[in-house]
């Protein structure tokens, strides 16, 4: 399993506009946050169509957050880029063991990797971007979540 770094650019537009917390043009996200202009619009309409991001045209229009910072875990968002994270293909339904076939619930290695992969999605859904932006919490608050 591996985050792309889509999914990591992703995460820090929606960080940048939870800090700046007003609207935003691509461009000034792009360079805010060190990711190509594109690849920031690319981004941005997937945060759009899964209702993160807020488009607002004309003028004055840009990108602002739509969902509340609470409301937004790192495991939302790395899933909107990345879909449903798995450490072994043998986690995906439409993978067929070549030990056990479609019972898949015999296999140990099956259900180690099944326990390892729901705890990694736990401790990605426990931490929310409130938490992230807020002065008060400190990176050790955060990591005793994991």
């Amino acid at each position: 399993m591996r985050i792309t770094q889509e999914a990591d650019y992703a995460l820090r537009i929606v960080y940048q506009l939870a800090r700046d917390n007003c609207i935003k043009d691509a461009k000034a996200i792009a360079e805010a946050v060190n990711v190509p202009e594109r690849f920031t619009v690319k981004i941005l309409r997937k945060l759009v169509l899964n209702k993160i991001v807020r488009s607002r045209k004309g003028a004055q229009g840009g990108y602002e957050l739509e969902a509340k910072p609470e409301d937004i875990s790192m495991k939302r968002i790395v899933e909107i880029i990345d879909g449903p994270l798995v450490i072994s293909r043998c986690l995906d339904s439409s993978y067929e063991c070549s030990r056990n076939g479609d019972n898949k619930k015999c296999c140990t290695f099956h259900l180690v990797f099944d326990k390892i992969n729901s705890s990694i999605m736990e401790k990605l859904d426990s931490i929310t971007l409130d938490m992230i932006v807020s002065e008060s919490v400190g990176i050790d608050d955060i990591l005793s979540k994991i």
